[in-house]
């Protein structure tokens, strides 16, 4: 008889979950009878995607009849000139997931290890357990990345560090001089990930001098994406920039095609849009404000946060929370599948949002 095709598979997928995104508003009202569900489960940008990008979609839509641009020239090219570095040392992804992955592939091998912080952006781990590395995490010290701590467990054995900052779902970020401290004390050889997908929501002075790294020859690989402040997150793209020994292996490992045409004028023409990134940046550090404020005025102050979402301790079991949220048109994220059964994380919406996903907690939490 023949084996299942479970049986068949690589032992290493069998304790993987698949990931698990927040419900498309579709699916909500559909399954709770309700109408104009508010989705702030996912960290998308209520504030739309940037018009220059728009405007570029609708005038590249008549050639997708072709096949995109293989190796994204014009977009390089772009991102290289908006990040001061060479158009060799970018890449282009699928969203800035695929580019997590793609390195996981090069690198890891049953026995490697990756060092990442806990809680950190969950797709680390699923990265490392389905090619059977190992997951060194290291719990966070109130909530943020304890670099002092993940330096001292890199042994010979580490090909990867994982370091996402803003930091996803905690919110929190590293004071750019204990970043700069980390990144001195690493030994030569393991490759630095830094994950900086809500960048853009960082003050000037929070902002670490990543790239700086790059263009100094550094094992480091910049992760950005056009998913947050540019409001492109359906395109799915994301870009790194790195040292062109590793662009080389990615270009090896990658998909062909692996962003379409879209989507690459898309991010070319958002990168033009700074008046949509500084009115996105401004109405989240508004709407963030609202929504803790109003948090704590219902007794659970949420955790500090630089990014476009909060996470915040509802002391109950977050998964009934959220299930009670759902029925009165209101997506939230629980994190139990990041070691906080009793926590929520709740994407910064619009002002109407914002007060509705308060009004549904208040009910919620009072039944």
């Amino acid at each position: 008889m023949a084996r299942s095709l479970t049986a068949m598979a690589s032992p290493h997928l069998a304790s993987l979950l698949p990931y698990s995104p927040g419900k498309p508003i579709e699916e909500v009202e559909r399954e709770f009878g309700v109408a104009g569900a508010a989705k702030l489960a996912s960290n998308e940008n209520p504030f739309g995607p940037s018009p220059l990008a728009v405007k570029a979609i609708r005038e590249a839509a008549a050639g997708v009849h072709r096949y995109p641009d293989g190796a994204g020239t014009v977009l390089r090219a772009r991102l290289a000139e908006h990040l001061g570095v060479e158009a060799v040392q970018i890449a282009l992804g699928n969203g800035s997931n695929e580019l997590l992955d793609l390195v996981a592939r090069i690198f890891l091998e049953p026995g490697d290890e990756a060092v990442m912080a806990s809680p950190a952006f969950i797709v680390y781990r699923m990265a490392c357990q389905a090619l059977g590395a190992s997951a060194v995490e290291v719990p966070c010290r109130d909530f943020v990345h304890d670099l002092e701590q993940m330096a001292a467990v890199v042994t010979s054995r580490t090909k990867l560090v994982f370091v996402g900052n803003p930091n996803n779902p905690t919110g929190t970020a590293v004071s750019p001089a204990a970043l700069e401290a980390f990144v001195r004390r690493l030994p030569q050889e393991p490759l630095l990930i830094l994950d900086e997908a809500y960048w853009e929501f960082l003050a000037e002075p929070e902002r670490p001098r990543s790239l700086d790294w790059v263009r100094e020859g550094r094992r480091c690989f910049v992760l950005r994406t056009f998913s947050k402040v540019y409001g492109l997150a359906g395109l799915r793209i994301g870009y790194g920039a790195g040292p062109p020994e590793l662009i080389g292996l990615l270009d090896r490992l990658r998909a062909p095609f692996n962003v379409n045409a879209l989507a690459q004028v898309a991010g070319a023409a958002a990168l033009e849009d700074g008046a949509h990134v500084a009115r996105t940046v401004a109405g989240t550090a508004a709407g963030r404000a609202a929504l803790a404020a109003g948090l704590t005025a219902l007794g659970f102050p949420p955790l500090s946060s630089v990014t476009n979402f909060l996470l915040v301790d509802v002391r109950r079991d977050g998964a009934a929370v959220t299930e009670a949220l759902l029925r009165r048109g209101v997506i939230v994220r629980p994190m139990g599948g990041y070691g906080l059964p009793t926590h929520l994380r709740i994407t910064v919406g619009t002002p109407d949002e914002n007060a509705r996903v308060l009004e549904a907690l208040r009910a919620v939490l009072a039944a």
